[in-house]
């Protein structure tokens, strides 16, 4: 695949880069030189390579999901002005 100068033009456009006509064939080089880059990767053969995340082997670091209070609950509720069983009470507002 190779990119004209009204396809760098129009690259420029549209990601609003100002591009005078002097930088133009310099640009379609380097646009052309990348795509024979993403070409020649495609050759590569990954038959049998597994996607990977990371370079180096690793598992996500996991936390047990357990259900629970938090067990601070007496704290939280030491300021409150009225409470009851760990919960705060407040002033009935609609009858």
């Amino acid at each position: 695949m190779s990119v004209d100068a009204a396809t760098v033009r129009r690259i420029a456009h549209l990601a609003r880069i100002a591009v005078t006509d002097a930088e133009v064939p310099h640009l379609q080089g380097e646009l052309n030189a990348m795509l024979a880059f993403v070409e020649q990767l495609s050759e590569v053969n990954i038959e049998g390579v597994e996607p990977m995340t990371s370079v180096t082997p690793m598992e996500m670091k996991k936390r047990a999901d357990v259900v629970n209070d938090g067990e601070i609950a007496d704290d939280i509720v030491a300021n409150a002005p009225e409470t009851q069983d760990h919960f705060f009470l407040v002033p009935k507002v609609v009858e």
